[in-house]
């Protein structure tokens, strides 16, 4: 038993459709999957729907984001075997109309600088999306190679944060780690702290394996450091924390492509998810 814990589809900001992640994971030998789309009750559901796909188990997840006022950054919290319930669709249509009103005004000040960008066809690669992504606008730029690559040069020039604030930027307000926290407990969820070294979140996750906080990390994620993955080990030991990994695939929307299953969650670490979960929901 081995599965991809952490992967994004179209509901989000992947480029390939959850129901092809499925074929994708049984052909590097996974049993189990997560499709963990940003903020989604929908990848959720969609697991609750097919709970068997091309021989693959499916596991109910969602990455949600929080913010850290403390330090200035984005946290993303996985969050797996969440009820399907009306606090998770609140929060996930909250974040959706927060994210579409943030982007479309990046893509009106787009359209006033470069004539051959229209928001309409951001909007169509966002189809089967609940919201709209920067990655759609990077989408349309690239097809007419007014961009090199998806989060490159130009990404960074449009949407960047530091050391330069990106001259179309607008991002959606979020809440704070407590309440993300907070939701998952609601919703019954097992929480895991996603790819601490992605946003310099390691003292944030001592205070939160301290505290108790957390069910989990994830440590073989592709952009965690190898300092960092050392020191989550030890603290998931010291903790008897979870320990997850996932690809965090997003097809071809992505600077760096990895396969499905190239980064993955050990049988046990699989088992003691379902465990918790099953124990919260008695």
């Amino acid at each position: 038993m081995v599965g991809d814990l952490h992967t994004h589809s179209t509901f989000s900001d992947g480029s390939v459709p959850a129901a092809k992640l499925p074929f994708l994971a049984a052909c590097a030998g996974m049993t189990h999957l997560a499709i963990s789309d940003h903020d989604s009750i929908t990848s959720v559901r969609y697991a609750y729907a097919h709970p068997v796909q091309d021989g693959v188990h499916l596991i109910p997840a969602t990455e949600l984001t929080a913010y850290d006022f403390e330090r200035a950054h984005r946290v993303h919290i996985l969050c797996f075997w969440p009820d399907d319930c009306a606090a998770l669709e609140d929060f996930s249509r909250m974040m959706a109309d927060r994210r579409r009103e943030a982007v479309l005004q990046s893509c009106r000040e787009l359209e006033a600088i470069c004539p051959q960008f229209k928001t309409q066809e951001a909007l169509d690669f966002a189809q089967g999306c609940d919201t709209l992504y920067k990655a759609h606008v990077m989408r349309v730029l690239w097809q007419y190679g007014l961009a090199d690559g998806m989060y490159n040069n130009v990404y960074r020039s449009l949407f960047g944060l530091r050391p330069v604030r990106g001259k179309i930027l607008h991002n959606p307000k979020y809440e704070t780690v407590d309440t993300v926290l907070d939701l998952i407990k609601a919703c019954r969820g097992v929480a895991v702290l996603a790819h601490p070294s992605v946003y310099h979140s390691m003292e944030l996750a001592r205070e939160l394996i301290a505290s108790g906080r957390l069910d989990g990390v994830e440590i073989d994620h592709p952009r965690n450091t190898p300092e960092d993955k050392e020191e989550l080990t030890r603290l998931a030991r010291q903790h008897d924390l979870i320990v997850t990994g996932g690809t965090d695939f997003h097809g071809m929307n992505a600077n760096n492509t990895r396969p499905v299953g190239s980064f993955s969650t050990a049988g046990e670490q699989i088992a003691r998810i379902e465990a918790a979960a099953r124990a919260r929901k008695k």
